[in-house]
């Protein structure tokens, strides 16, 4: 982008958020204005219209875009403080692997002798992995509800494996239970 572009587009934005509409208010909720900037939940053309109608939305829109940043900047700090993820779509056949949204941890899923085992790999390339490997770091992984998937140190290779605690296999339980996941530092 050369400056050219850089100053329309920062004269564009200028127009737009320091317009003033008379009895303007909020027309859309942090809920549905985040979920358009994680694409979990595009705006429809209606809320589209209406967001580019009310400055004062237009204002928080951006604000709430500038704290997605700053948190995603934050997930490539050498100090970790947990990731999460979610399951994208509804699993065809069984469910091999989940990754956090700051792309760092993997969870993958298969069959052992006894029922499904559940296996977290830190990727080596992560901004904290060397400290978390020479710490021997204690991790725990939870669902969407809050319940514990795996619990304990990493191994020299930035992987925790454990036996899958639940009855569902991991497809059905992650439907169940919010399709999320979280991994975040263990008790010491």
């Amino acid at each position: 982008m050369n400056a050219m572009d850089r100053l329309d587009r920062k004269l564009r934005e200028r127009l737009l958020l320091d317009g003033r509409v008379e009895d303007d208010r909020l027309v859309l909720d942090d809920a549905a204005l985040r979920a358009a900037l994680d694409g979990t939940a595009p705006l429809a053309p209606a809320q589209a219209a209406a967001l580019k109608a009310s400055p004062l939305t237009l204002r928080r829109f951006r604000q709430l875009a500038l704290e997605r940043k700053q948190a995603l900047a934050a997930a490539n700090d050498p100090v970790w403080r947990g990731s999460a993820g979610m399951l994208r779509a509804a699993a065809q056949g069984e469910l091999t692997r989940l990754a956090t949204d700051d792309g760092w941890w993997s969870l993958h899923f298969f069959r052992g002798g006894s029922g499904w085992q559940s296996v977290l790999q830190l990727d080596p390339l992560a901004p904290f992995a060397a400290a978390l490997l020479r710490e021997r770091a204690n991790v725990r992984v939870t669902d969407g509800s809050g319940s514990t998937v795996l619990d304990g140190a990493l191994d020299a290779d930035g992987e925790l494996e454990g036996a899958w605690p639940f009855a569902d296999d991991p497809a059905a339980h992650f439907q169940q239970h919010g399709a999320r996941f979280v991994v975040q530092p263990g008790a010491a």
